[in-house]
């Protein structure tokens, strides 16, 4: 799949306020006190999704690590989750861990693109401590709202939240020592644009380390053409070989792909058909075609 490649009929604007829409919707469901989830469909002709609407978990009684998907489920150990706001683990929609693959030292300073309600951000803060800083990047005013109520809860000090789009990032060259990012690059319809502004505001050395969807091969149009899909984070899975191919174009270095969990047939027709996509004859199609990985690469 080309880098900069929308769905059919589909132009990057559309794309945009529908992935708003639904984590607008899945804010709503966290700050309601429910499991939030991408996996619910979002009606496009209202102006706003309801809370209802974002959730296949149906309520807090869920676990605190994942609704049963298999992309969100389970990804933080106990002892991660109870140094955080409750807020921020339901608010949780990521698909890996990169908090804890980062190698995050004392005194760095970290950006979260996507950052949600804030879990990865306030877990970051804390490995960097006082003398560093964390800031979070989103461009939806209710997960911005839950992450501000999530930071004041924690009582961390060194955290910050910006207003924007992974596509334009506000903050200036050279800025930043890790770039995380989880299960979010996959949502851009230009990923070459958000890899250039990561390498922008990377200082040299800076180290780029996100967990996010890949695809391996082929992947039929049913899926990539599913709107639904793509919000959930499996038709924006751009081909992990084509990804780093690309961090290489941007010019960074040493990029890898760590596998961090594949899906299985069983995964991807619960996922699917929660995204209302006829399984019926895609299943042996998709079959060791979706993966979780983290993504290493650094700026010279």
């Amino acid at each position: 799949m080309s880098p900069s490649k929308t769905l059919p009929n589909a132009d990057a604007s559309t794309i945009t306020e529908t992935v708003r829409q639904r984590y607008s919707a899945a804010a709503n469901q966290a700050a309601a006190g429910q499991r939030a989830s991408c996996c619910s469909p979002v009606d496009l002709t209202q102006p706003t999704a309801s809370a209802s609407q974002a959730s296949c978990c149906g309520s807090a009684e869920s676990t605190a690590t994942g609704c049963g998907d298999p992309i969100t489920d389970n990804l933080y150990d106990g002892t991660e989750t109870a140094a955080v706001p409750a807020g921020a683990v339901l608010a949780s929609l990521g698909c890996g861990n990169p908090t804890a693959l980062a190698d995050l030292k004392a005194g760095e300073v970290v950006l979260d693109l996507g950052s949600g309600g804030g879990i990865d951000v306030l877990l970051s803060a804390r490995r960097v401590g006082p003398t560093g800083k964390a800031y979070g990047l989103d461009m939806t005013d209710e997960m911005l709202a839950l992450a501000r109520k999530n930071q004041a809860e924690s009582g961390l000090m060194n955290v910050e939240f910006l207003k924007g789009q992974i596509e334009s990032i506000p903050l200036p060259d050279n800025s930043v020592d890790v770039i995380i990012s989880n299960c979010v690059i996959n949502l851009s319809s230009d990923k070459r644009t958000v890899l250039n502004e990561a390498f922008r505001v990377l200082k040299p050395g800076g180290r780029l380390a996100i967990s996010d969807v890949l695809s391996r091969g082929d992947i039929p149009d049913e899926i990539r053409s599913s709107m639904e899909a793509w919000v959930g984070c499996i038709a924006g899975a751009m081909d992990e070989c084509e990804f780093l191919d690309l961090t290489r174009e941007v010019g960074f270095v040493d990029a890898s792909v760590e596998p961090t969990r594949e899906y299985a047939p069983n995964d991807a027709k619960a996922f699917l058909e929660m995204a209302g996509v006829n399984t019926d004859d895609l299943l042996a199609r998709v079959e060791g075609r979706f993966i979780s990985g983290f993504v290493r690469a650094t700026k010279p």
